[in-house]
């Protein structure tokens, strides 16, 4: 979502960063593109003027420390001001919710509400496993006007674990009497509920959303908005929280080729905590919104720190250790390099890593490209399935005749296995370089 703003930021930052003085007219230069980057990005422009009146007072104002170039100190003052923008350094690693709790879910039709929640049912079991508890969670939902509403989330519950209850009443108000009582027959810990949305905010809407929260008053209450729908999603925030208010946003579809302009100017539009993002289809993809992180992706400087979490949370333990040992080792088969294939695809698309690494946005990597390399990736998996272990484990052996054989089997060229085997090779180098280095 924020490829287009990091692309400008890592070109502008490229070519300011190294320079031992800034001048009058290169700071104002390098503010103008700023200007125009948000403005395309669908930043209000009000957002804009505010922000970049913040800029000049802190770039004119910085102070240049021994230990940074004028440059480097430019692109600090940028960081700061967009970490201020999007809610300032966010010092919690984790959301716990208060037990027993009502957790209700609001926003427009088609904005991601239903999956949000089972996103936030799956996210919330896995927390609790940390810990090593298990929630006992509910979910229901108030959606009547969206046709298998209902039965999504009911197969979300399914797929996550909890339970679902469908009321048996049809009106909306007398539903949510018989969900909250039942919630509370139950002894269930969280109550998940989805409510109707509609294709644009109205009255109607509005007012039986006002009727639905007194009557089960709820702890938490999420505004999802869709990251592509832009400035529109900031208007029907402002709506929501006027009538009904809410705790806590939520971006929906940071996945999308949208611009990014919403996520940076919410914070300053409401004065309220974005605190996820869905990052995918998948029920794994939603992460929290930590500021610092999206701030040093949106400038170009990767998120190290998130890529390694999401390692972390996807590849078994007992997998890291086995590769670590690889590495440690200098020694490294086509069964080692099968494994990392796997690893990398647990990890999402080509697209969704390099996205968190730094310098990414400049290296003028095509989504064609990246498509190529997720093919290339494929192939590779399906190349080494079709060897025998003893090929695996020794590849020289790897003959002509054989490698027709291998060919044949995984459906791919002749010339494809040999550029599986060159890789094979860098792999190798690589591993005998990571042997010798000490950190």
């Amino acid at each position: 979502m924020f490829d287009f703003l990091s692309k400008t930021f890592s070109s502008l930052f490229s070519g300011i960063s190294g320079k031992g003085k800034l001048t009058e007219a290169n700071i104002q230069d390098s503010l103008h593109k700023i200007q125009e980057a948000l403005l395309q990005a669908d930043v209000p422009y009000e957002v804009v003027t505010h922000f970049m009146q913040q800029m000049q007072k802190q770039v004119v104002g910085a102070k240049i420390t021994a230990s940074m170039r004028p440059g480097e100190m430019f692109v600090k003052s940028v960081y700061d001001a967009m970490l201020s923008f999007l809610g300032g350094a966010y010092l919690q690693e984790s959301f716990t919710f208060q037990i027993p709790s009502v957790v209700m879910v609001m926003g427009l039709q088609g904005s991601g509400k239903t999956t949000f929640l089972g996103k936030l049912a799956y996210f919330i079991q896995k927390q609790a496993e940390k810990r090593g508890k298990k929630r006992h969670i509910l979910m229901a939902s108030l959606d009547f006007y969206r046709p298998a509403a209902l039965d999504q989330l009911q197969i979300l519950a399914q797929q996550v674990g909890v339970d679902f209850y469908r009321a048996s009443a049809l009106n909306v108000t007398a539903a949510a009497h018989e969900i909250l009582a039942y919630m509370k027959k139950g002894g269930y810990e969280l109550l998940l509920l989805d409510t109707a949305g509609r294709l644009h905010v109205d009255e109607t809407m509005m007012q039986e959303l006002v009727q639905v929260e007194k009557i089960i008053k709820p702890k938490y209450k999420y505004m999802v908005l869709d990251a592509m729908t832009g400035q529109e999603s900031l208007k029907v925030a402002q709506a929501f929280d006027k009538q009904i208010g809410f705790n806590y946003a939520v971006l929906s579809k940071m996945d999308s080729d949208a611009q990014g302009g919403a996520a940076f100017a919410f914070r300053y539009t409401l004065q309220k905590p974005i605190l996820f993002v869905g990052t995918g289809e998948k029920l794994e993809d939603l992460e929290i919104f930590r500021p610092e992180r999206v701030a040093s992706r949106i400038l170009g400087m990767g998120d190290l720190a998130t890529l390694l979490e999401n390692a972390t949370e996807k590849i078994q333990q007992h997998e890291q250790k086995e590769m670590s040992h690889v590495l440690s080792s200098g020694k490294i088969t086509l069964e080692d390099f099968a494994k990392q294939l796997n690893m990398m695809s647990k990890l999402g698309s080509l697209a969704n890593v390099v996205r968190f690494l730094p310098g990414m946005p400049t290296a003028n990597l095509s989504p064609d490209m990246l498509e190529k390399g997720d093919k290339e990736l494929k192939r590779f998996k399906a190349i080494i399935n079709s060897m025998t272990r003893k090929e695996r484990l020794a590849p020289h052996i790897l003959d002509g005749s054989r490698k027709m054989r291998v060919a044949k089997g995984s459906g791919v060229l002749v010339q494809d296995v040999n550029l599986l085997l060159e890789r094979f090779e860098q792999s190798k180098r690589f591993v005998k370089l990571f042997k010798n280095t000490k950190f």
